[in-house]
């Protein structure tokens, strides 16, 4: 459970989507978001899901992508956020080294994650942009 002791500034007004299928992770993960003031599109659990939104949101400003999806790899929608120049970051339970060389530079969080931690983490991941 996240608590809920943010201020609420730190991602106001930004969008941010999260690609992730396990459900207490998700649900922990969009609560710190929100308490950090974000507008959280999903839970998305799934690639062809998640593919149509970046698509579909001009206004998205970062995502926090899961690379395992149940029997999917997340890859594609990696590097369609790549391609577009969207901030994200990878949150998963795969080693860094397991990735695939193109994702290297992104930032990386291992599960398990303190959830609150990674939100604080993206205002500073979307000034790279």
């Amino acid at each position: 459970m996240v608590a809920e002791e943010s201020t609420g500034s730190e991602l106001s007004g930004r969008r941010v989507l999260v690609v992730e299928d396990e459900f207490f992770i998700a649900d922990d993960l969009v609560r710190a978001l929100r308490v950090a003031g974000a507008e959280v599109l999903g839970p998305v659990q799934n690639l062809e899901r998640a593919l149509t939104i970046i698509s579909n949101e001009a206004e998205l400003d970062a995502a926090v992508l899961d690379i395992s999806l149940g029997r999917d790899m997340s890859y594609a929608i990696a590097d369609r956020l790549l391609q577009l120049g969207m901030p994200f970051v990878i949150a998963t339970g795969y080693a860094r080294d397991s990735l695939p060389s193109r994702f290297q530079h992104v930032p990386y969080w291992e599960k398990p994650y303190d959830p609150r931690a990674l939100a604080s983490s993206l205002p500073g991941v979307m000034l790279r942009r």
